[in-house]
């Protein structure tokens, strides 16, 4: 499995879903199972379906979670910071599209913690992948269904 890229606040976000998972959810899922299996013919039993359905996405999420922990990558240490001025995951950055006056703010963050409505795209987005190994003052463009999309990089931390 790749590397996967996350904050020191995202790894600890994904490890509480963990051990939320584990040790809550497998719970309340193993009692639903439970109590469907007391109501009689499980062949036409819905909520026992529904159980069912739930424990396969919990267990199924578990396993995600882990290997992503398990192959993470913490970014924001000092050490990652000596960017020397180029966007890498971990940098907040700072773009302005072609014709527009205001800039938008976003941290590049990996995959497993990318939360584009609050600001944290991936790098492996269009717009993380195009700024990637970009300076302040770059131009990038993104190619969208509807045509190409340039934007400038104002600023990178």
């Amino acid at each position: 499995m790749p590397t996967s890229f996350l904050t020191k606040d995202g790894y600890i976000k994904l490890q509480k879903e963990l051990d939320d998972l584990r040790s809550v959810k497998r719970k309340e899922v193993a009692a639903r199972l439970h109590e469907a299996m007391e109501g009689g013919d499980l062949i036409e039993n819905a909520e026992y379906e529904s159980a069912k359905n739930e424990q396969a996405f919990v267990e199924g999420r578990i396993q995600e979670l882990k290997m992503i922990l398990a192959n993470a990558h913490i970014i924001g240490d000092d050490e990652e910071k000596e960017n020397n001025g180029y966007v890498q995951v971990g940098s907040t950055i700072y773009i302005r599209e072609e014709g527009e006056s205001r800039s938008d703010k976003y941290i590049i963050v990996g995959a497993a913690e990318a939360d584009p409505r609050n600001g944290m795209i991936s790098n492996e987005s269009p717009i993380g992948k195009a700024a990637l190994d970009k300076k302040a003052g770059e131009e990038i463009v993104i190619d969208t269904p509807d045509g190409k999309l340039k934007f400038r990089i104002t600023t990178v931390k």
